[in-house]
């Protein structure tokens, strides 16, 4: 599997798209995901495990003003960063992408070095193709994006500040 390019890796692991991974997975791995890039300082992460980009977004809680730490998946755009809420596919916005709507001053985490960045909300044609690009990333989004039912996936541009 590790020579096979990260688009056929991930439709090898058909498993990674259903519910039951998803039911799982949310609660699992962006916890571990978070302890195991903290305790190798950001050179490995269980999501890299299948070649996907993790960063860690710290933003501020909009309820309780503390810093609130969450592991994505991104995709990269010339100087800026993509991340979509999806949350799993799940029904509700995640916390982070509302943290990010109340206050868009955050900070990344990548490879142990820190960033601070600011989100913009993407919409229309802008948010069509930062979606195409997050599809390349990981095609599951387009699962999570059926489950969501109504609710449209917050999608957002990090650029540095």
């Amino acid at each position: 599997m590790r020579g096979m390019p990260f688009t056929e890796r991930l439709r090898a692991l058909p498993f990674l798209g259903g519910s039951a991974f998803a039911s799982v997975g949310r609660r699992v791995f962006p916890v571990a995901d978070v302890s195991v890039q903290r305790l190798t300082r950001g050179r490995l992460s269980l999501a890299g495990t299948f070649g996907m980009p993790l960063l860690l977004l710290t933003t501020v809680g909009r309820r309780s003003g503390q810093p609130r730490v969450t592991a994505l998946t991104y995709a990269r755009d010339g100087d800026g960063i993509i991340v979509v809420g999806s949350n799993w596919g799940q029904t509700r916005q995640p916390d982070w992408a509302l943290n990010l709507r109340a206050t868009p001053d955050a900070e990344i985490e990548q490879h142990g070095r820190r960033t601070r960045v600011t989100a913009r909300l993407l919409e229309g044609a802008e948010r069509a193709a930062a979606w195409k690009l997050l599809l390349r990333v990981s095609p599951h989004y387009s699962t999570y994006e059926l489950r969501a039912g109504e609710r449209e996936l917050l999608v957002f541009r990090l650029t540095e500040r």
